[in-house]
This record gives C-alpha cells, structure tokens and sequence, in this order.
C-alpha cells in the first residue's frame, strides 16, 4: 500500500466519512455545538459546572462518529435489555448507562443528597412543609399541559417532573415512564437547576410587593439530636408505606440522613458525601449527555419538552410564593413569602436565592435558615410526587 492509498484510507475511515455521506454528519455537528454551548455555561458562567459540564462532555462524546462509546441501538425497543451484550459489544458509556437504567446512579445520589442535608431548619419550622408542598404545583401544571399538547400520559408525567427542580428525581421517574425522553428532560432539570438566579428573581419580585420582601423572620427554636434521628426514620416508614414505588429515593435519602446524623457512622457520611456521589456524579452525567444522539434529540418534542420545563419550574415556583403569601397573612407578617420559592427542590441554591431577594430588599435580612426548611422539603415533596406519578402512570 503506497502513500496515497494510506491517505485516501485514513480520510475515508475518519470522522467525516464514516456514514458514507457528509451531509450525514451535519446533525452530529449540531450537538456537538449545543454540548459546546453547554460547556460554556457551566466553565465560564458557573451555571452547576458539576452537573452540567458532565452531561455536555457526554453529549460531544456519543456524537462523535466512530467513536463508539454509546450504542443508541442497545437500549432502544422498550423490550427486555440484553445485559450480556451490553459488556460485550458496549462502550465505556454504555457501561454507565447501565447504572442509569437499572436505577441505581439516582438513588446513590440521593444517599449522597441526605448525607449532605441538615432537616434541621425544617423540623424547626414544620410549617415550612407546606410551602415544600406547594411549589411542586408547577409538576402537575406541566403535566396537564403536555397531555393538552398531545403526550401521552407516562411522558406527560416526566415532563411534569421537571417542575420540581430534582435532577435525579426527574432521571428516576423518565427511566421508568419514558425512557427514549431520558436525555431532553434530563437536560432540561439540570439546566433550570443551574438557572435558577436567573429564573426565579423576577417571580419573586413580581409576586410580592416590598413589604412582604422587607419582613424579617424570629430565630428558628433549636433542635435536639433525638428528633434528628427519628426524624428520617419516621419519614421512610411513613412515606414508602403510603407509596411504596418511591421507596428507593426516600429510602437513599433518608439513610444518608441517619448516617450524618446518628454520630456513629462518620467514615459513612463522609464516604456518601464525598467520594460516593462524586464518582456517581461523574458516570451519570456523562452516561445522560450520551443518550442526547441527534437521531432522538433533534426533534419538535424536545422543544415542547425544553419550554414545558420552563412552565414547570416557573410555577412550581409561583405555587411556593403564593402558599407564602398565604402564611404572611395567616401570621399576620411573621411569614416572609419569599422563602416559598426554596420550595422547589434545588438544595441550597434555591434557598440561597431567597436570601438574597431578601436582603437586597432589607440589609438586615437573613432569610437562608428559614428558606432552608421549604428547600429540604421540597426534596421530599418532589420524590413523594414522582411515586405517584409512577403509581397512578406506571406499568
């Protein structure tokens, strides 16, 4: 083989000719530069550079041609998985995918998630449940709306979830409900999580008025180690007896709880907080971008999806603000109405963003413990209402 004949080889195994046509390839490209795009947000603009920089990385990689990483064509027909095949014939990212369709990535995560929080503030404040309750209205909002847009039920459900700003949550329940939409509403939580201080300011301005935004709050009374202890116990019992479905979420999230909070399991929360669900973060993520293939990805529904995202997380975070201004006035002005809009689950950004609307309103505000009692709830709230979904939408 002289030198040319190399040449003319190496151009026609490449990239741009390996589907024989380089109009082929324009779709490929176009993800590429989305997941480019992507990758500009979460590097240079910060927006959940751990969640999102994955999922984009993964996205260029499984679009690459001939790079083989993630085979689209061993995961679809909805029938049983050839596992077998999958290790076989499979790329590194079908491997992690595997973690993903089996369900495991999301509820180490939540294990990871519960290590992390302090129920504290909302043990304190059990009050503050109700606004976790009520900013996952834009959830069942959403899902109206997608059925009146044509998708079926199951979809209609996953697109819903959204709404609860729960990126393994939403990854839970799509698995399950609607797995050839995993990558678009995937995409779509994890992106909404990471502009949240863009998106709900402007909510939260327009719904109160600068008195409600200037209200200080009383100092959240203390609370024992016993109670955070039976806390999570209770939670698990009480929740998986009422929906069993959603027990492998409260169930993850509430042992990582005990496991903080017990005080004799240290090398295990910190292995849950740390180690675990980074390297779970990693797989996840990745494995997730790969599932965005042009074929599946460059579609209208995935702009239906993408826009009925943005309806989800806009009124679940009106529901919170509007239960807010409920308990303002039932308090007659104890209750700042912005730590509502914590109760979308996005641990502690959203509570982070109720602080800060608040101070600027008031220097002398401090609104993020109390936020932060709507924010660990709405965690619970939005798992509690992806297991109904899955019970009333479920096969």
């Amino acid at each position: 083989m002289n030198m040319i004949e190399r040449l003319v080889r190496l151009w026609t195994t490449s990239g741009f000719m390996i589907d024989g046509d380089v109009m082929l390839l324009l779709p490929k490209l176009l993800m590429i530069f989305i997941g480019c795009v992507l990758l500009y947000l979460g590097i240079v603009r910060k927006f959940e550079p751990l969640l999102l920089i994955g999922i984009a990385f993964g996205m260029i990689l499984s679009n690459l041609p001939g790079s083989e990483l993630f085979h689209p064509g061993l995961w679809a027909g909805g029938g049983a998985i050839n596992y077998s095949e999958v290790l076989k014939s499979g790329g590194i990212l079908d491997i992690f995918y595997i973690g993903i369709k089996l369900n495991v990535f999301p509820c180490l995560i939540f294990m990871g998630v519960g290590a992390m929080t302090d129920f504290g503030p909302m043990i304190a404040n059990a009050k503050s449940m109700l606004l976790g309750a009520a900013a996952q209205l834009g959830i069942y909002c959403a899902f109206i709306l997608a059925l009146v847009l044509g998708f079926a039920p199951n979809v209609a459900a996953s697109i819903g979830i959204i709404g609860g700003a729960d990126g393994p949550t939403a990854i839970w329940l799509t698995k399950i409900l609607a797995p050839d939409y995993l990558a678009p509403i995937a995409i779509a939580a994890y992106s909404y999580m990471a502009l949240i201080p863009l998106i709900q300011p402007p909510i939260m301005k327009l719904l109160t008025t600068k008195e409600e935004r200037e209200t200080k709050m009383d100092q959240l009374r203390p609370v024992s180690k016993t109670e955070k202890i039976i806390f999570p116990i209770v939670v698990t019992i009480v929740i998986c007896l009422i929906l069993p479905p959603v027990a492998p979420l409260i169930g993850c999230l509430m042992l990582g709880n005990l496991f903080t909070e017990c005080g004799v399991t240290a090398r295990l929360s910190d292995t849950a907080q740390n180690a675990l669900i980074n390297i779970v973060t990693i797989m996840l993520t990745t494995s997730v971008g790969a599932t965005a293939v042009a074929e599946n990805f460059l579609k209208l529904d995935t702009i239906k999806i993408i826009l009925l995202g943005l309806f989800a997380f806009g009124f679940s975070t009106v529901g919170g603000i509007l239960f807010g201004k409920i308990m303002y006035k039932t308090s007659k002005g104890k209750v700042n109405p912005l730590i509502g809009s914590a109760g979308v689950s996005a641990v502690p950004m959203a509570a982070r963003v109720s602080q800060m609307v608040g101070q600027k309103a008031n220097p002398s505000n401090f609104l993020l413990m109390h936020a932060m009692g709507p924010n660990v709830s709405g965690v619970i709230g939005s798992a509690v209402a992806a297991g109904f979904l899955l019970a009333m939408f479920g096969k």
